[in-house]
């Protein structure tokens, strides 16, 4: 039986470090060998200036067009892995630590001098059971990711939960782009506990 889960968003903090570490060399080297692929740009341009581009490494199981492979669509319940993750050595290892049902797993590109304009995800919370975590694998630290009017700091290779459901945005002041794997997930009793270690 799942554990509860908090029932407001008053009984856990809106970002949370899970205690996974991945090695920064080998998710770079994963990247390199992904970036000459076709990347493609994020559909909902009106919250973004600049680049925002993503890779699918799972997606909806009956999406064959690349837009519809790069929606995290919430009525899906089923989701498969892409021919992008198969190329990969370490990115698969990554998400087999993950002891969790995985829903959409993107590669995301915030190009250099790039702005995700602020906005919500609805129902990407603990409450309502999906989260969507962040694996930096390429950054510096002139990113500027606000949550709630706060900053947070995400370092290569940590493992982040953010509440999405409340107002977040993006800055990539930096020279280079900045990548992350964001994982969405159902949140089962090994979650659970990884949230509230």
């Amino acid at each position: 039986m799942d554990k509860p889960l908090p029932q407001d968003s008053s009984d856990m903090t809106d970002r949370i470090r899970l205690p996974l570490n991945f090695d920064v060399d080998r998710l770079q080297q994963d990247l390199k060998k992904l970036q000459s692929c076709d990347w493609i740009a994020h559909f909902v341009q009106q919250n973004y200036d600049g680049e925002w581009d993503v890779l699918p490494l799972r997606s909806p199981a009956s999406a064959t067009h690349p837009v519809m492979m790069i929606y995290s669509d919430p009525s899906c319940t089923e989701f498969v892995d892409t021919h992008f993750l198969e190329n990969t050595d370490y990115l698969a290892k990554v998400l087999q630590a993950f002891h969790c049902p995985l829903l959409a797993v993107r590669l995301m590109k915030l190009s250099a001098g790039s702005v995700i304009k602020e906005h919500t995800d609805l129902d990407l919370d603990v409450e309502s059971g999906v989260v969507r975590l962040h694996v930096p694998i390429q950054t510096n630290d002139k990113v500027d990711f606000q949550l709630n009017g706060s900053r947070v700091i995400l370092p290569a290779g940590e493992c982040w939960y953010l509440r999405l459901s409340d107002p977040h945005s993006v800055a990539n002041h930096g020279d280079e782009d900045r990548v992350h794997l964001v994982i969405d997930a159902e949140v089962n009793d090994w979650l659970a506990e990884q949230l509230q270690a």
